[in-house]
Parts: structure tokens; sequence; C-alpha cells
């Protein structure tokens, strides 16, 4: 496809725009003054229109294919939280509006959608408060670790190191890492859990934290939770709960009574925010009692006259994590979210998520390896090290599937199994779907044996087969 500079054709115009009637000739220095033209392309209203709504077909999304990412919940986004993200008073607020404004109200809606919100969120993880400024899960993650840091730094405790089971994402050791901490990875037992053996063996006064996803990326719950907290406590180190998976949680277990301290959310995958192409997210960050007084500023207080504030008189605070208030319109898609479904829709949310992701995994057991056959919760691990006895690899299933119509799940990812493939559901596709996408695989499989060298062409019909992923990453092209 050409692209707009390659369309423009001298003296075409897409718009027209009023005559400027502010003189800055005298505003502006002369050495920042354009010398040239600025070369815009030259195109009509059609060409552009048509330009985009090519590229717009060329792109994989959810609203229009299933995306089973394992650890990403690529749920659907409902329309009702788009709908409300574009109401005028919460659209075209600006952030640097004052709270109160000639009497009137600018802002206060937006500031109790924010206090609201918190108080939702520690509901529903048990939590004692919250701060919604970090933009993204991994953000989150780095919040929690400086809390962590700040905590043993006031009690003058001697913490050099954070134990994280090898299955995690690769987000937790990093955020360790940044905070200051040696990371140290526990190796998995034979039932896909951290083994609590050799956790038991690195564990020492010089432990600052544990950091878990609960259920695992494996999708199995840790039967030694409250153990591993307890063990944890006694040492006055901090239980880091990642939040990636807590949509197979949710309505059913509080993070706060497994013993965690601090949660990290991802708005954009539990609650259903938009999610990918880099943002905007949501990682909103909550802690315990004792933790409390080291959440970033501001805060959303409420007065004793019912109208809303920011505070920004906490002493022990890490400061600020971000720029204003955090990503205000996807906190107020996920607040349309909760209120949406309720505390009976949240208990739906999880029990569709794992029946879904239990019916998925006994339709392809039968055709791929399955490193842990017991059921699992939210989302599960296969292994395509039969097929590659064939040389078939997971990478060359995962682009066969996308000549289906189909995303490709998670690969090669949690990096303890070979030739993986995670896969998540999630609980907004129908048994119909999830038919489709079994057919899909096994078919895939039969492939392997009769036919792999489709497999390894795929994916056809596209533009574009497979890309050199070292050299893209390493020669970008943004104009292509």
């Amino acid at each position: 496809m050409k692209t707009i500079f390659e369309k423009s054709i001298r003296g075409r115009r897409a718009a027209k725009l009023p005559k400027s009637d502010v003189s800055c000739s005298e505003e502006i220095p002369e050495k920042f003054k354009r010398k040239e033209g600025v070369n815009l392309p030259e195109v009509a209203e059609i060409d552009v229109v048509r330009h985009y709504i090519h590229l717009s077909k060329k792109n994989f999304c959810v609203d229009a294919n299933f995306y089973p990412l394992g650890s990403c919940t690529m749920k659907y986004n409902p329309k009702l939280g788009e709908e409300i993200a574009r109401y005028e008073g919460f659209a075209n607020l600006h952030p640097l509006l004052p709270q109160l404004h000639h009497g009137g109200m600018l802002t206060q809606g937006a500031l109790e959608v924010i206090y609201n919100s918190e108080r939702l969120f520690c509901k529903v993880t048990g939590m004692d408060e919250f701060s919604l400024q970090p933009l993204a899960g991994a953000h989150g993650e780095l919040t929690g670790m400086l809390i962590v840091a700040a905590y043993h730094r006031e009690k003058g405790n001697k913490k050099t190191k954070v134990l994280i089971p090898d299955s995690a994402h690769g987000t937790n050791p990093a955020s360790a890492a940044i905070a200051g901490y040696k990371v140290v990875s526990i190796p998995s037992d034979k039932n896909g859990i951290m083994d609590i053996v050799e956790f038991k063996k690195s564990l020492d006064d010089e432990v600052a934290a544990c950091m878990l996803t609960s259920p695992n990326t494996l999708g199995i719950f840790n039967p030694y939770v409250k153990e591993i907290s307890e063990l944890i406590h006694r040492i006055d180190g901090l239980m880091y709960y990642d939040g990636a998976n807590l949509n197979a949680l949710l309505g059913k277990c509080l993070p706060g009574d497994l013993g965690f301290d601090i949660v990290h959310l991802n708005l954009h995958k539990t609650f259903s925010t938009p999610h990918g192409g880099g943002g905007p997210g949501g990682g909103a960050t909550g802690v315990c009692e004792k933790l409390r007084k080291f959440l970033p500023v501001s805060r959303v207080i409420k007065r004793e006259d019912a109208t809303y504030a920011l505070d920004y008189e906490y002493s022990n605070s890490i400061g600020y994590i971000a720029p204003f208030y955090g990503n205000f319109l996807v906190i107020l898609k996920a607040y349309a979210y909760i209120l949406n479904l309720g505390g009976e829709g949240l208990k739906r949310v999880s029990e569709n998520a794992v029946l879904n992701a239990n019916y998925l995994l006994n339709k392809l057991k039968k055709c791929y390896e399955i490193p842990h056959p017991e059921s699992c919760l939210h989302e599960f691990v296969i292994s395509a090290k039969k097929q590659k006895q064939k040389g078939v690899s997971a990478l060359d299933i995962a682009k066969r599937l996308i000549d289906f119509g189909f995303h490709p799940p998670t690969i090669y990812f949690p990096l303890i199994v070979e030739e993986a493939m995670m896969i998540e559901p999630t609980e907004t596709e129908s048994k119909e779907t999830l038919d489709e996408f079994a057919l899909a695989m096994i078919e895939i499989a039969k492939e392997v044996e009769e036919n792999p060298d489709i497999i390894k062409e795929s994916p056809q019909g596209l533009e574009i087969s497979r890309l050199d992923e070292v050299k893209a990453a390493k020669e970008l092209k943004l104009n292509g």
C-alpha cells in the first residue's frame, strides 16, 4: 500500500483552515522560524479516509478476532466504558483545572470517580488504600517495590534481596532490581509451583519481599501461599501480589486474606479497559494499613463538607510516580465496568474464565503435550514438544493460527516449559468461538503429521508472511 506521501498530488486538499488572526512574528525569534515549507502531503479527503480505513482492516483486534494471549487477559472491552469516557464532563477536563472554580465543581466528579474507584479496588483485593497513579502493570510493580524499599529503610532493616519464582513475569525481577534489590530465582517443583523446600533454603533475614503471581503463569494456584506469607512476615519481609492473573480470583478470593501486603492491578486486563499498542494502561497499586503512608502523592481525600480535594502532605511518601493522577479515562472505564457488573457479576467473571480455560484444555490435551494435566484456573500451558520432534515449532503453530483467523497465544513463556504455548480464553468468549479455536488447533496438529510444510510457510494470504524479528527490532521503519 502506498503511503499518504506517495499519494500526494500537488493542489489537492482535505481541509481548509481559516486564516489566522493571531500575529506571532514578534513573539518567535527569527532563529526558530522555519526556513523551508513543511512538505505536508497534498491529498483529498477521500484519499485520507480510504488510506486509514485500509490500514485499519489490516490490524488484528479483539473486536474482530479471538485473542487468547496467556497472562495478557485480552478480553473484549464493553462499549459502555467507551461511551462514558466520551462524556464531555470527563473527556474535556484538564488536570490543571482548579478543584473548585468560581463556586462551580468542574473537577469534583472526576475526583469522586478516583476516590470511589480506590475504595472499590480495596474491596476487590482486601487492601486498605490504593493509588491509581501508576500507568501500567510494570509501573505498578515498580511503585510497589519502591514502597517495599521505603518500608525497610524507615525501619533500618538491612534487606538486600527479593525472592521470585522462575515462572514469574519478567517485569517482576526487573522491578525488584530497579528498586535496588538482588533477585533470587526460586525453581518450580514437579507440580509447576514454586518449590517450597527451595524457597525455605533461600529465606533469611536479608529477604525484603517475595513476589508472587496467583495463580501463576501456568494457571496453577499455589497451595502453600499462606505458609509462604507467614514465613516472609516472620522475618519482617513483605508479600507482593502480581495482579496480572486476578481474573481467576475476582469475587472468590482476596489477596489480602492470603497474606499479601502490596497488590498491583492491571486495569487493562482484569477490568476490561483497552489493552495493547503501548497503552494507555493502568497499574493501580494497593497496600495494607502499615504501608499506607508510603503511597505516592497526590491523594484524593473526601472533606467533611463532602467535597473532594488533593492532598500532598505525606512526609513518608515515595513521592510522585506519574504526572497528575494516572490515566484518568482508563480508571473511569474500569469504574464503569465494576459498577455495571456488581459483586455477583465479578464472581461470574472468574467462574466463566476458569470454565472456558478448562474446556479448552480438555479439548486440546489429546493433540498436544500438557506439562501439568491437572485442572487449571483461568489459563493453561500446552507444549509443542511433540510437534517439534516432527520439525514444527511453537512459533510455526502460532503463525499457522493466523491463517485460521485467530491471534496466536503467548509462546515460549513461561520459560520453564519447552515449546510453551500459554492460552487464556477469558470469560468473554462464547462456546462457539472456543470450539472453532480448538478445531483449528486440532487441524494444525494433523497438518504436522500430514503436511508440515504448509505450517512452516504460514501465515499465507497476508501482505507479509514472516518478519526477520531481530532485523525489525534493530532497523525500525516507522514511516512505511
